[in-house]
């Protein structure tokens, strides 16, 4: 299978909250994540194209970032989001994942 992924990604098992415009929040759980995107494991899949807030508790984070995501692909039991801008912190956080 081809990859289509321009990022890398590193495991990252961490619960998340995922918050969408007109809906109420739901919890899941990141399964990995690179500088691009995230892959979240939700029994709850939002929409195809669908804009999310990912709000977690990355490691190294003094408190919560929110991510700003939009949905890219869905499958049963979870689905992978793109990040949008991201700011400095969260760059810099993701980024220092990425080194392991």
């Amino acid at each position: 299978m081809l990859e289509k992924r321009s990022h890398a990604r590193v495991p990252l098992e961490i619960p998340i909250a995922c918050e969408a415009k007109g809906a109420a929040p739901f919890s899941a759980t990141s399964k990995d994540i690179s500088i691009g995107g995230m892959y979240v494991e939700s029994e709850h899949a939002p929409p195809f194209g669908a804009e999310l807030v990912i709000v977690a508790m990355l490691p190294g984070a003094k408190q919560e970032v929110r991510l700003p995501a939009v949905v890219r692909w869905v499958k049963p039991g979870g689905f992978g989001v793109q990040f949008g801008l991201l700011g400095a912190v969260e760059t810099h956080l993701i980024s220092e994942l990425m080194r392991g």
